[in-house]
């Protein structure tokens, strides 16, 4: 028996089938770094169209979790495919790095010596931590596979984004923006400092419920508001408040009551009750009176009177445990969703009470210090801790006999992000910007609406923040931030008239020497004589400041930073967060939003649908998952995955992912071991000469491109997943290279069809790298390099594949009905391999029965049909002739076409397995069929169709 192994053209490739990504990724980001792949990117695309993704900055603290790997490799995606569409892209990372954890991360793991620091010392211990954990995450993403200037990111930190934060303030100071308030803000016991909006989260939280009575002063006078022209009856009149927060009621300054509702004038009772004297009298929302009376425990006698809240505004009514009155007074807050339709309001604890205390000239009453104890002077309280005092407040009701009722309730609470503890409502002297006197609220609504939301519902969710949010409280009483660099008027507590002036000179000193700068400033060097008379602000600005005006110290430091960014990425809690902080500093500053389009995704979750928890040990480690499987397995994942909603991860997601990984790195494999020996230049078919099979590889490749790069664009990056995944396992794995193979490994090395199907597979290549470099990066990069032919030295600096067409060449053949009439014969065939009546569909001879219709499309093909049905004979003949064994391809035999499969009798070629009456027939090759034959010793075959 002759030897032909050495006469097949078998596969052969540098691309190794195991992709080993855990030790060949490193590899491959040394060489990055080595060629400067990055910087030599910057070069080819520095004469192209701008796109700027702007990176929102993590915070520098802690190692990277699950949910940053996503958002960073959902930005390289973007930033990638921007590239090969033509673009420049560069992206520009970037770091969060002052604020309240990194204060609490140095005093943690300084311990007693962080207390011993002075101010700067302590700075300068922060400042180290935050670039220590800088560093950390720094790595982890770049061994994500994320391309961009990691050599030199931006920090919020660097003397020079500093400098531009404070000028960007200066503007914002001119345009009318910033004042002095002293009013009620979110306050954390912990931080000891105010709380932006975005900086509080709600939580339950079980609170003392108590209903408070407020005892009428003037009895004639609450008789007459009721329309009474007599007495009231006996008994206390008292109109009752609901609160879960009792501390807040050494404050209290009024009642509010709405004044379109109505209020009922009730004549009460203990429940049981039935001896005179005891009653007495109460004013209740009507609506809301059974539920109170219910809770109370009170029976109703009678109802006196009603009235709206209107003709009760200005009555006087007595403190529940204080020598002094407050007023009834009118606010549209008041709601009769729960409570008694009567409000106990402090302006010094609440934004509501502030504002309604504001228009009816409350005084705004804080007895609370920072660390959350009653102040010294606050009688009967006097250094209690604010949710301690809860339980006195209502021992001393109960004692004054104003308690009404009490019960522990369970609702929502703010808290603070950081330290998940319950935060105050507390009035304190803080630096705003104003969401009115200069009109930004107005300004930054119309903004929202030139602005493209992905998804849409983002600009509803925005809008309403915006719509409602109170005064922006900028100002922090701590030590490691941006200082609000503002001299004040001793005496007058007024800015300075130079105010934008000096801030800019302030930023000109914290360019050279950093934020110290001001807080070792002698006024006078900027004040000369003036200085006497002012004194320099300690406090310093907000953390989303800092990030939220990165679009201006970006794009000042790094110029080919454009602003407007056209993309900002970021979680859907950032609608609160990064979105909203940028939003208004760049319309205080520059009168227009940062962005143009705002793009967000959901959260982690597990594949039960929990949060990611040690507790419920399911939490998934992204360096754990890129030393195993790879980082090309996590970024597969990610744009698998429709991370407009929770993105579901667990360690048998990503094997399944790993799984889908390696049809896609089978199938580039199989393209190049096909493409050994071949030269584009020299060997490519031109499309009009080509086997209209690979014409029709082509024509799917282009289209399916053309779909590809649309899902980029739309960043519809799961869409782009399943196309190129059916693409693989459907079009190429299933149909094309299945039948490819006996061309490709039979026909002579050199001839037109094995050169045909060559030039498709390599167009196919060419542009599946391409598709893929954004998403599988490493594993493009390295399909890259055994590419045939000259290329660039980088996947990254080249553009989408320009697929050849054929244009104004007739298509002979109906594919689709081809395919159609395949995946019949394939169900048919497998079912008779298991049932042993087959081995292999070589065994079969086929023939197909067809109406006209379906002879239109199955006989240009001819003797080639076989090769598209992978079977040693195929045979197509009219329906009318059909023996009574063929069987209907479909049940009801209404398509027109039949199928009849016999095992064939004929001898087998050992070279290219099919089983043909010619086997023999050829002398010199008496093991071959004549094709084979003629393959090697005679001029080779023709294939026209297949």
């Amino acid at each position: 028996m002759a030897d032909y192994k050495n006469t097949v053209n078998l596969p052969e490739t540098a691309f190794p089938m195991k992709a080993d990504l855990a030790r060949r990724e490193p590899e491959m980001l040394a060489w990055w770094a080595e060629h400067q792949t990055y910087e030599k990117l910057r070069a080819v695309a520095k004469d192209r169209p701008k796109f700027i993704l702007h990176d929102g900055p993590p915070y520098a603290n802690g190692a990277i979790h699950i949910g940053h790997a996503v958002n960073k490799i959902l930005k390289d995606i973007i930033v990638k495919s921007r590239t090969l569409d033509g673009f420049d892209a560069p992206y520009v990372p970037g770091w969060d790095c002052h604020g309240l954890p990194i204060e609490h991360a140095v005093e943690k793991v300084r311990g007693r010596e962080a207390k011993q620091l002075d101010a700067k010392a302590f700075r300068q211990a922060c400042r180290e931590f935050a670039m220590e954990q800088l560093d950390v995450q720094r790595k982890d993403f770049i061994r994500l596979g994320v391309m961009g200037d990691w050599a030199n990111p931006y920090v919020t930190l660097a003397p020079r984004y500093e400098s531009e934060q404070l000028r960007a303030f200066a503007q914002i100071i001119r345009n009318g923006h910033l004042y002095k308030g002293y009013k009620p803000v979110h306050w954390c016991l912990d931080c000891r400092s105010a709380l932006a909006e975005a900086e509080v989260e709600y939580d339950d939280r079980t609170s003392p419920s108590i209903d408070v009575k407020f005892l009428a002063v003037d009895r004639a006078d609450l008789a007459k508001r009721f329309g009474l022209s007599g007495a009231l009856p006996p008994g206390g009149a008292s109109v009752v408040i609901w609160t879960t927060t009792p501390w807040t009621l050494p404050a209290n300054q009024a009642v509010a009551l709405h004044p379109e509702f109505d209020y009922s004038l009730l004549q009460v009772a203990p429940a049981g009750s039935e001896s005179a004297g005891t009653e007495e009298l109460l004013v209740l929302a009507s609506e809301l009176a059974p539920s109170v009376l219910q809770r109370a425990g009170v029976q109703l006698v009678r109802e006196v009177a009603r009235a709206k809240g209107a003709a009760l505004e200005g009555a006087k009514l007595r403190h529940p445990f204080y020598e002094r009155d407050v007023p009834v007074i009118l606010g549209e807050h008041v709601t009769l969703e729960s409570g008694t339709g009567a409000v106990h309001t402090a302006p010094g604890h609440g934004q509501e009470d502030f504002v309604v205390g504001k228009q009816y000239g409350l005084p705004v009453d804080n007895p609370v210090g920072s660390d959350g104890r009653f102040l010294p002077a606050t009688p009967i309280f006097a250094g209690e801790k604010v949710f301690d005092a809860n339980k006195h407040v209502v021992e001393v009701l109960q004692e004054r006999g104003t308690l009404l009722h009490h019960e522990p309730f369970r609702h929502s609470y703010p808290h603070c992000w950081r330290h998940k503890t319950p935060v105050i409502f507390r009035a304190t002297p803080q630096w705003f910007i104003s969401m009115e006197q200069a009109g930004l609220r107005r300004a930054a609504l119309e903004e929202i609406g030139k602005v493209k939301w992905t998804p849409e519902w983002g600009e509803q969710r925005i809008y309403s923040m915006i719509e409602s949010r109170p005064d922006w409280c900028i100002s922090r009483q701590r030590t490691w931030g941006v200082p609000l660099a503002l001299f004040t008027h001793k005496e007058t507590g007024e800015l300075h008239p130079r105010t934008p002036e000096l801030v800019d000179k302030v930023a000109d000193l914290v360019a050279q020497d950093g934020i110290d700068a001001w807080f070792e400033l002698d006024p006078a060097t900027l004040l000369g004589e003036e200085a006497a008379s002012y004194e320099k602000v300690t406090d310093i600005m907000d953390v989303w400041v800092d990030s939220g005006m990165s679009h201006h110290c970006v794009s000042q430091i790094r110029p080919e930073i454009l602003t407007p960014a056209d993309l900002y990425l970021e979680g859907s809690d950032q609608h609160r967060g990064w979105f909203h902080s940028s939003l208004l500093t760049s319309v205080a500053q520059k009168g227009r939003a940062p962005y143009k389009g705002v793009l967000t995704h959901g959260f982690t979750v597990d594949d039960k649908g929990r949060k990611m928890s040690k507790s419920l040990g399911n939490v998934v480690l992204p360096q754990k998952v890129m030393n195993s499987l790879g980082a090309d397995v996590l970024r597969l994942w990610v744009a698998a995955t429709d991370y407009a909603n929770e993105i579901s991860v667990s360690e048998e997601i990503l094997k399944r992912t790993s799984d889908s990984y390696r049809r896609i790195r089978n199938t580039v494999r199989f393209l190049l071991g096909n493409l050994a020996g071949f030269d584009p230049v020299r060997d490519a078919v031109p499309v009009a000469e080509m086997v209209a099979l690979d014409r029709w590889a082509l024509a799917r490749a282009s289209e399916l491109q053309q779909e590809v790069v649309a899902a980029y664009r739309s960043y519809d990056f799961h869409l782009i997943y399943q196309k190129l995944h059916n693409f693989c396992v459907v079009d190429m794995g299933g149909f094309y290279l299945d039948v490819l193979k006996d061309r490709l490994y039979t026909t002579q090395a050199k001839g037109h069809p094995r050169r045909s199907a060559q030039t498709a597979m390599y167009w196919i290549a060419e542009a599946m790298v391409r598709w893929l470099a954004p998403i599988l990066s490493f594993t493009a990069e390295e399909i890259w390099r055994v590419m045939p032919g000259k290329r660039e030295e980088s996947v990254f600096f080249t553009t989408w594949a320009q697929i050849p067409t054929a244009d104004g060449v007739s298509q002979p053949i109906d594919w689709a009905r081809v395919l159609e009439a395949r995946a019949t014969v394939l169900r048919e065939l497998e079912r008779l391999r298991v049932a042993e009546q087959i081995g292999a569909p070589l065994d079969a001879d086929v023939t197909l029965y067809a109406s006209p219709e379906w002879r239109a499309a199955l006989d240009p093909l001819g003797d080639e049909l076989r090769f598209v049905l992978i079977t040693s004979e195929a045979h197509v003949a009219d329906a009318g002739s059909r023996p009574a064994e063929a069987l209907p391809t479909d049940p009801e035999g209404k398509s027109g076409l039949w199928l009849h499969v016999r095992r064939s009798g004929a001898a087998k070629c050992v070279r290219c397995w099919h089983k043909r009456p010619d086997v023999g027939t050829v002398a010199a090759h008496p093991e071959l069929c004549a094709r084979c034959a003629g393959n090697l010793d005679g001029p080779g075959e023709t294939r026209r169709f297949a």
